[in-house]
């Protein structure tokens, strides 16, 4: 089964984490949630969550998938720890998916992952750089590649439901998505 890394800093996004991480355990994926420290994470909207592990610890296995929650400013501190700038880059190298929704894509763009890609975020992040060697779109959910990219909150779900697809199948995010009754 899929193993998926979802690491989860202070200030990110609560509904893009929790909605990632739960549409991916429906689908049996592992998902393993890690702070960046040994600390319950507040999330932008006060929302305290409890990570599976630390970023240290987790970083002891290998993955399918990382996905990077947004929010502010949850992505600054995951753009800021040279643990998640090695992390993704090992992972683009190793051929493996990753993804990022809202602010978080601007990590990948500042590593690198972006160039000759096309790519969303939240507005005024990706969009705002001047990455002349990106493409910016304005879909909910953007893959290029082995990146996929979303908008924010509100694409939440779509972009998990993706995820679910890309790592287990059509099927597999057909009959979650008919259990959330968005079918």
């Amino acid at each position: 089964m899929a193993n998926v890394l979802v690491p989860l800093a202070q200030g990110c996004e609560e509904l893009e984490a929790v909605t990632i991480i739960d549409i991916l355990r429906r689908a049996g994926i592992t998902v393993v949630s890690a702070g960046l420290n040994d600390q319950p994470v507040t999330a932008s909207r006060g929302v305290r969550l409890i990570p599976d592990t630390t970023l240290d610890q987790a970083l002891q296995q290998d993955y399918d998938m990382v996905v990077l929650p947004g929010g502010m400013p949850g992505a600054q501190h995951l753009e800021d720890d040279p643990r998640i700038a090695a992390l993704l880059k090992k992972m683009a190298d190793s051929g493996k998916f990753t993804a990022a929704i809202c602010a978080a894509p601007k990590v990948f763009a500042r590593i690198g992952l972006l160039n000759g890609k096309t790519a969303t975020s939240y507005p005024g992040y990706v969009d705002k750089m001047n990455l002349p060697d990106v493409t910016y779109s304005t879909a909910p959910v953007v893959q290029d590649g082995k990146v996929i990219t979303s908008r924010g909150p509100g694409t939440a779900m779509d972009f998990a439901l993706h995820l679910v697809e890309v790592l287990v199948g059509k099927s597999k995010r057909d009959n979650v998505e008919a259990g959330l009754q968005r079918v």
